[in-house]
């Protein structure tokens, strides 16, 4: 997974100010995100945002009209052959021939790559766990295998970074769980996994940054825990209210503060509900008993990445 602060990460994938301009209308707004090696980056935004712009021009399916994209160091468009070695991508459904075996299929797509022997074919047939059913019709697969099956042909040509474009979509909850574990097996083995997705329930499970794009813009940018953190609540239990509210209403870390009238745990204490990141609630604490205040409880209230994209993106919803 992703490697610590302290440590050096080497950059697989930089989007540095790329902008699109389509018919005089600016379509991607000048976004900027890296990936490293060995993670899983969540791509997020609803319908119409520039996610599926911006996974093209990731793969030089169409360019840029400013700024940069560079994948192992190579230039997506002025090194196209290079940069296009070290990265493996499935955009949509993966494109398969139903009416041969899932081998055959392999077989097809390696003779267009240059060193991809059938010793490679059976190492990403292991990879994805299909050995069983490889030499079967691939119009006998579920929609999970054909899927798996579309990420071995992307393997083939031992790619640095993996695209996924929605790799869940339309997959049961097993289904869903399998394909997730399974893209966590890949990065444990030092794959980079770019991963766009609708089902934010999944991203948070899976994958260890986020950039968050709405109307061609990248607003957010981060581990995902720590972007949950930014948005978190804490609800206070003190003693005296009227004290307690002012130097929470005064305390830097606080940026919003509402006082439950509704709750009440002693004749001159209340609750109150604090939006901060958790990461200050040692200091505040901190502050509150060293001003008098009486603690009774805290308690943290993280929200879900849901939350968090709705807030940041104003109610915009994804799919």
């Amino acid at each position: 997974m992703t490697a610590s602060a302290d440590s050096p990460r080497t950059t697989v994938l930089s989007v540095t100010n790329v902008k699109k301009r389509i018919k005089n209308k600016e379509i991607i707004k000048g976004i900027s995100f890296d990936v490293y090696a060995g993670e899983i980056f969540g791509f997020l935004g609803p319908n119409g945002s520039g996610k599926t712009t911006t996974i093209r021009m990731l793969v030089d399916l169409i360019r840029p009209t400013e700024g940069s994209i560079q994948i192992c160091g190579f230039d997506v468009h002025e090194q196209h052959d290079q940069a296009m070695r070290h990265v493996g991508c499935i955009v949509e459904n993966p494109e398969l021939y139903s009416y041969l075996t899932g081998w055959e299929n392999l077989e097809h797509f390696a003779n267009m790559l240059p060193d991809v022997d059938a010793q490679r074919i059976a190492e990403v047939v292991e990879i994805v766990s299909m050995d069983a059913r490889i030499h079967d019709k691939v119009r006998t697969y579920s929609l999970g295998m054909r899927q798996r099956l579309g990420i071995a042909q992307a393997l083939l040509g031992r790619p640095s970074l993996l695209i996924l474009d929605e790799p869940t979509n339309g997959l049961d909850p097993q289904g869903i769980k399998e394909m997730r574990e399974f893209i966590q097996r890949l990065a444990a083995g030092g794959l980079s996994l770019f991963v766009s997705s609708h089902l934010l329930s999944e991203i948070q499970q899976m994958c260890d940054r986020v950039a968050i794009i709405s109307h061609g813009e990248v607003i957010q940018v981060g581990a995902v825990d720590e972007l949950v953190a930014q948005g978190g609540q804490v609800v206070w239990s003190l003693a005296p209210a009227a004290q307690a509210e002012e130097l929470l209403g005064a305390a830097s870390a606080v940026t919003a503060l509402e006082r439950l009238d509704d709750v009440h745990i002693v004749a001159d204490g209340a609750y109150f509900q604090a939006q901060m990141n958790q990461e200050h609630v040692p200091l505040v604490t901190k502050q509150l008993i060293d001003a008098g205040i009486r603690l009774y409880a805290v308690e943290i209230k993280n929200p879900t990445l849901e939350d968090l994209f709705l807030s940041l993106t104003e109610g915009e919803r994804i799919g």
